[in-house]
């Protein structure tokens, strides 16, 4: 027997053990009406990790039943995120594949007397479908003859009616204390051309409805969803039952994924989209998976989140900070080192002498070995290590100071140009003798070390760098539009290593005391530093 690690498992542990199922099948259920985000991330650690763990398959299934919102573009989306997170489908099967099976299960629930067609509109349904204290009101189309019901409905399938004027309702129990569960619309008219039917139908099932036919048709024993769906659960084996399925799956809902200060539905992400307040679905600042894709952030690190922060039956909300921490100790581990200068200083250094240093790719991955870096007379190094008048404890360069430089030599402070507003412009240093790294013998004690680039060989660098598209975390209950950050992206033009301009766009790299950076080209073609995560984890800060 599999050692359960969440609830789920002991569930399929005991229908494994009792003999109620022998064989273990899941799916993926997206809508293709958007991206999808990282909430769905954690859906397909689920239902993919389950599959693979009980040796059993999971499909990709489309829902694709309202074609007024779908895709062929979101699609594809969904297969790229689904194969960049390294899982692989069993099979792919979409709603529109079952439509013929579904409309004939329709019928067969209007014979049977278990559906009728009403002419109520969408305002008379919800009128009537009562409160969580009172019963519905009947329909008063509820009686009408399975025949009359049955006509129509083929009329309504034949075009005959206009969007809105019928629709086919399950006959349940309108004084059920589940409002799911008072006659809900299985079937409306909608004419719009789908994305892989075309005009055929103007008549789609409803999600509640054609889901769990499409679930058992594939033959999905479990059918794991979030919890919005609980009270959706009894109407989910209603149809089932009714549609005649002898080994109906059994739906198990768990927490769904919810990020605070993070926006996370498609409808909202998808407006930020088209009212242009974000550069697309891949926007780094997006809570997309394209998005987390284009930051940086690996997929092996996302995975790692998903699982540390496990199944749970209730729902909660997790930092955003914590995503980003996990990150960051994926790219500590994994990432190559190099630097840059977010607001170079320019350094003349009197006495140095031109020469190639030892750069170690990775201290973490020493099998990696070094590379070459140049260093001269003039450098640059951050305006941010550099004070004329520093606060105590200050451990950077400073007048009459001394500070290292990383994997270089100490230097020490001899003067500093000012331009007309009294600001640094220009530092003079000396480079003391003997402080080579790794062969230091100056007996100069230098608790500062920084970063650096070489002012005659570095190239120019535009550093950009994120932060939520949200603002205001305390007002979480306001709407989304009045908390948009406008101020999301903040740019700066430095300097950095040659060698960044000349590896593969889309590396991952710590630029040292800076962040953790993914390598790309701006749209002059120069090299553009994105920023992944942060240096500073604040989230462990708080903890």
């Amino acid at each position: 027997m599999v050692e359960a690690t969440n609830f789920i498992e002991s569930i399929i542990n005991e229908e494994l053990e009792s003999g109620k199922v022998t064989a273990i099948q899941t799916r993926f259920p997206p809508e293709p009406n958007g991206y999808l985000h990282v909430g769905h991330a954690k859906s397909m650690c689920i239902n993919f990790g389950i599959a693979k763990k009980y040796g059993g398959k999971c499909n990709l299934f489309l829902d694709d039943t309202n074609p007024s919102k779908e895709k062929t573009e979101f699609v594809e989306a969904i297969q790229a995120d689904i194969k960049w997170l390294g899982f692989s489908w069993a099979e792919i099967h979409y709603a529109s594949d079952f439509f013929d099976k579904i409309y004939e299960l329709a019928e067969k629930l209007i014979v049977e007397g278990k559906a009728y067609v009403s002419d109520e509109t969408a305002e008379e349904i919800r009128q009537r479908r009562g409160t969580l204290t009172q019963p519905g009101e009947e329909s008063p189309y509820r009686n009408r003859s399975a025949e009359e019901s049955l006509t129509l409905f083929r009329e309504m399938r034949e075009g005959k009616y206009a969007d809105g004027e019928k629709v086919l309702r399950a006959k349940i129990d309108m004084a059920s204390p589940n409002i799911n569960m008072r006659d809900p619309v299985i079937y409306r008219i909608l004419r719009a051309t789908h994305h892989r039917t075309g005009d055929k139908w103007c008549i789609y099932p409803m999600y509640d409805y054609a889901h769990p036919i499409c679930d058992a048709m594939q033959g999905v024993t479990h059918s794991l969803c979030t919890l919005e769906f609980e009270d959706h659960r009894p109407l989910y084996n209603w149809v089932t039952e009714n549609c005649g399925f002898a080994h109906p799956p059994r739906q198990i809902e768990f927490a769904r994924l919810n990020i605070t200060n993070t926006l996370m539905s498609k409808r909202y992400l998808k407006k930020l989209v088209e009212d242009g307040a974000v550069d697309g679905w891949d926007d780094p600042r997006m809570s997309t998976l394209s998005g987390i894709r284009n930051r940086g952030i690996p997929a092996e690190a996302l995975i790692d989140f998903c699982e540390r922060i496990g199944v749970c039956k209730a729902n909660s909300e997790v930092e955003a900070g914590y995503l980003e921490a996990v990150t960051r100790d994926y790219l500590n581990i994994h990432a190559d080192r190099a630097m840059a200068v977010a607001n170079p200083l320019k350094v003349k250094l009197i006495n140095a002498k031109e020469e190639t240093l030892s750069f170690e790719y990775n201290p973490n991955e020493p099998e990696k070995g070094s590379r070459e870096i140049s260093f001269s007379d003039e450098i640059y190094i951050d305006a941010d290590d550099f004070s004329l008048d520093p606060p105590p404890k200050y451990h950077r360069l400073k007048k009459d100071g001394y500070v290292r430089l990383k994997n270089a030599y100490i230097i020490k402070y001899e003067d500093v140009v000012l331009d007309e507003n009294g600001n640094p412009a220009e530092l003079v240093c000396s480079v003391v003798e003997g402080s080579k790294s790794g062969n230091d013998t100056s007996g100069v004690k230098c608790k500062g070390v920084i970063q650096w680039v070489d002012a005659k060989t570095c190239v120019d660098a535009e550093l950009r760098r994120y932060s939520s598209l949200l603002k205001d975390a305390e007002y979480a209950g306001q709407d989304f539009g009045e908390r948009l950050n406008y101020d999301s992206v903040s740019v700066k033009h430095g300097k950095a290593e040659a060698y960044l301009a000349q590896i593969p766009q889309g590396e991952r790299l710590q630029i040292l005391r800076t962040g953790y950076y993914k390598t790309a080209k701006t749209e002059n073609g120069g090299l553009l530093l994105s920023e992944i995560v942060s240096m500073k984890d604040n989230f462990n800060a708080k903890k």
